[in-house]
């Protein structure tokens, strides 16, 4: 394998990277010059299993950048395994670099070896910039890849049952606010309609409710509008948050939920796709203040997660479903508990979460092959 790989590893205390203690047990930065490979792999928790989540190819303006956001996606994929009821860790890989530029197979192959060499700890899968047909290059150097095309004996893609978790988290919190587990009659606004924002338009329309959109794609909007011509469409996210509608589901990159949107927000519920929703800490208090219901994003958007995890036992689409229909009682179980305890849905799901990998996790410690 030619390239650098330089990793930061822990079996007890905090991980430090770059000053930060992140409780991470281990941080991987490759590169690879023959094909301009720029990766970091990060492995918050093996407690419950191997870790597994996705691989995002992205265009970072710095390393920093891409770090940060490695850190913080893999500690929400070990959370939204524990909190899904999965024998799983979670990790996160993000590639640096403009993937319509800079993706080859040579390339991929390339990052595919550096995941074999963690000899099963992480688990990738598809994200932002990846796609089902790319895990398939990656598979040809490495044995521990999910997310592969449905001729490969694959899940295919993974935004179908996220798309439908998504819905079932926010059936639950229309329950809850409303007394009905349905959005008909509901005015839902969906920022993003690209992989799992399309889907989720799909379950919504069909299940009576007024959907409006946005997206900086104009292609995603023209596919969205010719699929169902009784969406409306909005200039952008800050006429969205502004309008009167009652879901708002945040289905692009995170940081969606930042003090700007929270204080304009008109919705009663938020409920969407999008991983790491709260631009910082404490912006769920302020949801909670506000009378606004929060369905935590890693509850809600774990069928993804689920489907993918399923093509470890040989991929069955019913099984996934059905265990991804399930994310509607795990979602009723966190305001349950919220409610109980007297705190903001996002820091009940923490709890459970937390709870499991501590109960269940000290059965195993740090995971090896």
């Amino acid at each position: 394998m030619t390239g650098s790989h330089e990793s930061s590893h822990t079996t007890g205390a905090p991980t430090e990277v770059f000053g930060r203690r992140t409780g991470h047990e281990q941080v991987v930065f490759c590169s690879d010059e023959a094909t301009g490979l720029r990766t970091i792999i990060a492995v918050y928790s093996t407690a419950l299993g191997p870790s597994l989540g996705g691989t995002r190819f992205y265009p970072y303006t710095t390393e920093q950048a891409a770090l940060e956001d490695v850190l913080d996606l893999s500690k929400g994929m070990a959370y939204k395994a524990a909190l899904a009821g999965l024998d799983l860790g979670g990790g996160k890989a993000v590639i640096i670099g403009d993937p319509d530029e800079v993706k080859t197979e040579a390339l991929l192959r390339a990052y595919g070896r550096f995941v074999q060499s963690l000899g099963g700890r992480y688990y990738t899968a598809c994200d932002v910039g990846t796609y089902s047909e790319d895990m398939d290059i990656v598979a040809r150097e490495c044995s521990y890849v999910t997310g592969r095309t449905v001729e490969h004996g694959g899940a295919g893609d993974s935004s179908v049952l996220t798309a439908y978790g998504v819905y079932q988290g926010m059936r639950a919190a229309a329950e809850r606010v409303w007394g009905d587990p349905t959005l008909s009659g509901k005015r839902v606004g969906v920022a993003g309609v690209g992989k799992v924002g399309r889907h989720l338009v799909t379950h919504l329309v069909e299940d009576g409710a007024e959907v409006v959109v946005t997206d900086v794609s104009a292609r995603a909007i023209e596919t969205v509008s010719r699929a169902h011509p009784s969406v409306e469409v909005v200039d952008n996210t800050g006429a969205l948050v502004r309008s009167d509608i009652d879901v708002y589901a945040p289905c692009a990159l995170g940081g969606a939920i930042s003090d700007e949107v929270v204080h304009v927000l008109r919705a009663k519920v938020v409920c969407g796709g999008a991983n790491n929703q709260l631009a910082h800490e404490g912006i769920e208090k302020v949801l909670d203040t506000r009378g606004i219901l929060y369905a935590p994003d890693y509850c809600v958007n774990s069928g993804g997660l689920i489907q993918v995890a399923d093509e470890l036992e040989g991929f069955s689409f019913e099984r996934a479903k059905a265990r991804a229909a399930r994310i509607f009682d795990t979602t009723k179980s966190v305001f349950e508990l919220a409610a109980t305890e007297d705190v903001p849905p996002a820091v009940a799901a923490d709890r459970l979460a937390e709870r499991r990998m501590t109960e269940v996790g000290r059965l195993r410690g740090l995971w090896l092959r």
